[in-house]
């Protein structure tokens, strides 16, 4: 397994829809398992496959409770609304304030191509759309209701 480098916002990938992944193979689990390596050295709750330099669609994420990859994801119904701080691997130290559904229901394959779907709330469910976007090519500080000072962040 590898570390890889984690895309500046500046870079144009990051800012490309991604395609769909086809085929479920060893490849594929190599790169989440890199993805799941690179999430933890960054102490992150989710990474996207964009950020990484691959224009597929999949993310994975870790909020506290073992990690969900979510491969060929398609959020089938949002739900409510929390305001949220937010931040982003590929804008480090930078973060500011985000309406993001209260609860989102998600269909999307395992790293074997198996559909489940599930239902996430709260910071699940803010990570879900987060990552979502990504591989959209929308990146968070375009959906900020405004951008938070290091002050602002301390309280």
């Amino acid at each position: 397994m590898a570390i890889r480098q984690i895309l500046n916002e500046s870079d144009p990938i990051l800012h490309k829809i991604c395609r769909p992944v086809d085929n479920f193979d060893e490849r594929l689990w190599q790169l989440l398992d890199d993805m799941r390596d690179t999430l933890n050295k960054a102490q992150g709750v989710g990474l996207a496959a964009p950020q990484v330099g691959i224009l597929r669609r999949l993310f994975i994420m870790d909020t506290g409770d073992g990690v969900l990859e979510c491969i060929n994801p398609t959020i089938l119904e949002r739900k409510g609304s929390q305001e949220c701080v937010e931040g982003c691997l590929s804008s480090p130290g930078e973060y500011g304030l985000i309406d993001r559904p209260l609860t989102v229901k998600l269909q999307a394959q395992d790293r074997n191509g198996k559909f489940f779907v599930v239902t996430v709330k709260d910071l699940k469910a803010q990570c879900v759309d987060h990552e979502t976007d990504h591989l959209d090519g929308v990146l968070f500080k375009s959906k900020v209701l405004r951008m938070l000072s290091p002050d602002e962040l301390k309280n």
